[in-house]
């Protein structure tokens, strides 16, 4: 039978066929039907490209995995930037944990109106912070509601990419040196976003030296491949541990040898979990003395000096 029968015979009669000739599909719609869903899109797209004309560089850093310190690092790559007499700002793209307003103590600043949209809201330091972390409490989940129940899991990548999108035309950026944007982690948000941001916007892969981790940065990589967007490189996070007591950096993982992503290494990182603990509570990690800070700034020179070279 050619079709696909709904219900038992005598249900809907033996003539309720549903065909595959009568079925459209998304690209046999002529139009929007009048919905003017393609037109507010053009309209929100220049929106958003007039509010981040002032910004000459966006930075995305992304993860192919959760746990191995992305948004800690963008924070401190911010800062970083800033100590360099930067003008820096960072957008939390983490909608299912926004962990941004934390690192820069600012998770009970609400956002601030203003008569063109929203004001940027900065931190002691002067680094611009937005965050939904800002509104939303810890302990709270970032939630949408859905045209259907039990359906959550159909709408809710439109849902975030169309906040997100609200968020950039709104904010007032103003003149930036760098916009850094802190991904959800996942090869396939790294490939989404960089669509979504456009081919202005620059890459930074984060990893850890594990070999389970390596292997879902390539994925990252090999995502990034299929966009126009440049890859800065990738940062080595955890590479070690600082003991404070002795002054030295220890191994945290077994040593492995050179690996090659594909992609230049930019630096590798210790963890320092006195800095671990700075960053939490929300403390200004201006002191560059410590090894993981040194490579940080490193770090963020070397991405500097790359971005202000034409491609």
């Amino acid at each position: 039978m050619r079709g696909w029968p709904l219900g038992k015979p005598g249900f809907l009669g033996r003539s309720c066929v549903l065909r595959y000739a009568d079925v459209k599909t998304y690209h046999d719609i002529v139009g929007d039907g009048g919905s003017r869903v393609a037109e507010q899109v053009g309209e929100l797209r220049s929106r958003i490209a007039a509010r981040l004309a002032g910004v000459r560089h966006r930075v995305a850093v992304g993860s192919g995995k959760g746990g191995v310190g992305k948004s800690t690092l963008t924070w401190q790559l911010a800062s970083a930037l800033r100590r360099n007499g930067a003008s820096v700002a960072v957008l939390d793209a983490d909608i299912n944990g926004p962990s941004q307003a934390r690192l820069a103590g600012m998770h009970e600043v609400p956002f601030v109106p203003t008569a063109d949209g929203v004001a940027l809201s900065r931190n002691r330091d002067g680094i611009g912070v937005v965050s939904l972390g800002s509104l939303v409490p810890e302990g709270e989940a970032v939630d949408f509601d859905n045209v259907s129940k039990g359906e959550s899991h159909t709408w809710r990548a439109t849902r975030e990419f169309s906040a997100m999108a609200e968020l950039l035309a709104a904010v007032e950026w103003g003149e930036l040196d760098h916009l850094l944007v802190d991904l959800p982690p996942g090869a396939e948000r790294t490939f989404q976003y960089a669509e979504f941001l456009g081919e202005q916007t620059s890459f930074v892969l984060v990893g850890i030296p594990s070999d389970l981790a390596r292997g879902v940065v390539t994925r990252s990589v090999a995502a990034l491949r299929k966009t126009p967007n440049r890859v800065l490189g990738y940062v080595e996070n955890m590479s070690g541990y600082y003991c404070s007591e002795c002054d030295d950096v220890r191994p945290l993982f077994p040593e492995t040898g050179d690996v090659n992503l594909g992609i230049p290494c930019l630096g590798r990182i210790p963890f320092d979990p006195e800095l671990a603990s700075i960053s939490d509570s929300g403390e200004s990690v201006a002191e560059a003395r410590r090894p993981a800070l040194r490579a940080v700034a490193e770090i963020a020179e070397s991405i500097h000096s790359t971005l202000e070279k034409p491609r």
